[in-house]
């Protein structure tokens, strides 16, 4: 019991540069005098650097790694040019920035502002029920001493750190390769391998283990989304949520409708076939532009994105020539197909099958 009561000594500095160049600044590069810090991080955005002393544990955001409900540290140079620190409490989207008490004790906080660079000393308090630590940052402008918003795209949306990257890393890797590789992929099975009678009936099972398997893998990638969303408070990306949940409910009808599917001679599967034809493509269409609308969400590497424009080309040049062969198979085995008849045809007029030519003539 009496660990439980006990408190954390957290002593930490916010240093934020705003050099033009960051490419040769790390946390290593500073020293401060008078005051001594046991460990330091590179900050990967906004060119800002972590420096702390704890003795267990710390949390800047107890609720999680967002902006919302952040215990905030503030520094600013205000009209008169004096460094001015405070604490304030974000509890909406749109905070007042106004000086607060936060959840917990601050006794000592300063800060400084030299060589073009905001520094924040801090010592906190803090409990050992906040056992996760949460670094949550940004930087904005200041007019006539009020606190402005901050930019909403480049380095300023790329915060918090690792967590939630990842977690937008692999949605975006399982969406592409499930929306956007397999289930292209598979259409092409469908659609060309079953021109080839050696091949049947192993197209449909080639296509329907292609199908499921993206089926399987891009569910996988939309529950990651819908946990994105939810942990992203005032994030909304509402046209890419909206194709993907239509992408998800399109693919789900398709799964159940595949148990509904009637045989070849039913008179109700042409009407089967136009629908899965029409919802599959539909399906593929939708997933290619959504992967894209990731592609500017996400903004990796350019390589990224024009390895997957690769991709789409090298299975649009495929499919393009075994449309053209396909076709002409097709259309040979019909040219064939009339012949025979032809040939059918004229034989049996000869030999009377037809009813007539056998017929005796009266004398």
């Amino acid at each position: 019991m009496e660990k439980t009561r006990k408190l954390v000594l957290f002593s930490c500095l916010l240093l934020v540069s705003f050099l033009a160049s960051s490419s040769a600044q790390t946390c290593l590069n500073h020293s401060f005098s008078n005051r001594q810090y046991a460990n330091c991080s590179d900050l990967p955005a906004l060119n800002c650097f972590l420096h702390w002393t704890y003795d267990e544990a710390a949390g800047i955001n107890p609720s999680g790694p967002t902006m919302l409900n952040t215990q905030a540290l503030v520094a600013y140079v205000n009209s008169s040019g004096i460094p001015h620190a405070f604490t304030t409490s974000i509890d909406s989207m749109n905070p007042s920035m106004q000086q607060s008490a936060l959840s917990f004790q601050v006794p000592s906080l300063s800060a400084e502002f030299e060589n073009n660079e905001m520094r924040i000393f801090a010592v906190m308090r803090i409990s050992e029920s906040l056992l996760a630590t949460n670094q949550v940052w940004q930087e904005g402008p200041v007019s006539n001493d009020q606190l402005m918003i901050h930019p909403t795209s480049g380095d300023n949306m790329r915060l918090p750190q690792v967590s939630r990257t990842r977690r937008r890393n692999v949605h975006g890797v399982l969406n592409t390769v499930s929306w956007g590789i397999l289930m292209p992929f598979g259409a092409i099975t469908a659609r060309y391998m079953k021109v080839f009678k050696s091949a049947d009936p192993a197209w449909f099972y080639l296509h329907v283990a292609c199908q499921t398997s993206a089926y399987a893998v891009g569910v996988a990638g939309w529950a990651t989304g819908i946990r994105l969303g939810s942990d992203s408070a005032g994030v909304t990306h509402n046209p890419h949520r909206n194709i993907g949940i239509t992408l998800f409910c399109l693919a789900t009808l398709q799964v159940f409708a595949l148990l509904l599917r009637p045989n070849k001679d039913h008179k109700y599967r042409l009407y089967w076939n136009i629908y899965h034809h029409s919802v599959g493509y539909a399906v593929i269409i939708l997933s290619i532009i959504n992967i894209f609308d990731g592609f500017d969400i996400l903004k990796p590497d350019d390589h990224w994105e024009r390895i997957y424009i690769g991709i789409l080309i090298f299975l649009g040049v495929v499919a393009t020539l075994l449309e053209g062969f396909t076709w002409y198979i097709v259309l040979r085995r019909k040219n064939r197909g009339s012949e025979t008849d032809k040939r059918s045809h004229s034989i049996n007029g000869a030999n009377g099958v037809n009813g007539f030519g056998a017929r005796g003539q009266d004398v």
